[in-house]
């Protein structure tokens, strides 16, 4: 049951599976939130998985808001304890926002029905609007990732790129292959054809061949 769950995915965690696993970090006491997280229905997000920890867990993430100093918990734990939560889209997730990057979204949105995409947002937007805690300042970029067909539409990633020009906050993200694998859109724009790019999925971090990721032409 494990592999069920890709990065980035979020789930609900058991409460009573939540207090058995907060009991073994006692470095975690006091942390604010922490001890009602599952009991309020806030999610964990899930992450690539590290070295020592087995495929028969789930890999989970947690940034706390920076209010709270900005902590970020890693856990894993039996699929069994989770259930998945439908993360939402960036259209749903704008209202969370500032204001001066409405025009930016309206465009990002514009693009992804173009090419039949809904965007979704990861970072501090996604906790911002899943946990209605502060977690964008001034400073914040937007973080989004793409699922797309497998080769890429090209005119997406330009797409993306002639909006990231004018944007008043860096538009960082992933395109999101079929499987899954999560590929950083500037790199995949930016790479020659005979080049490689990161892949990062829950088992790790490999290198891909552009050849056939993007579809024929120049990006």
């Amino acid at each position: 049951m494990a592999d069920t769950y890709r990065r980035h995915d979020l789930v609900q965690v058991d409460v009573s599976a939540w207090g058995a696993w907060l009991s073994t970090r006692p470095e975690l006491d006091g942390v604010r939130h922490l001890d009602r997280w599952a009991r309020d229905g806030r999610p964990l997000i899930v992450r690539r998985r590290m070295p020592g920890e087995t495929a028969e867990t789930v890999p989970l993430g947690l940034p706390m808001p920076p209010a709270d100093g900005k902590r970020r918990i890693g856990l894993a734990l039996s699929a069994a304890a989770l259930s998945p939560e439908t993360a939402p889209e960036l259209a749903e997730a704008s209202d969370y926002a500032p204001t001066a990057w409405r025009p930016t979204i309206a465009a990002l949105l514009a693009l992804g029905r173009e090419y039949g995409i809904a965007p979704r947002p990861f970072g501090s937007l996604l906790w911002q609007a899943v946990t209605g805690f502060t977690y964008l300042s001034a400073i914040s970029d937007v973080d989004l990732l793409w699922p797309c067909p497998d080769p890429v539409p090209i005119g997406l990633l330009t797409g993306l790129e002639a909006i990231a020009a004018k944007a008043p906050m860096r538009i960082d993200g992933e395109i999101l292959l079929p499987d899954g694998t999560g590929l950083h859109w500037r790199e995949l724009h930016d790479a020659p054809e005979d080049g490689l790019v990161l892949a990062k999925g829950v088992a790790g971090v490999t290198l891909r061949s552009v050849a056939g990721l993007r579809e024929q032409g120049t990006a």
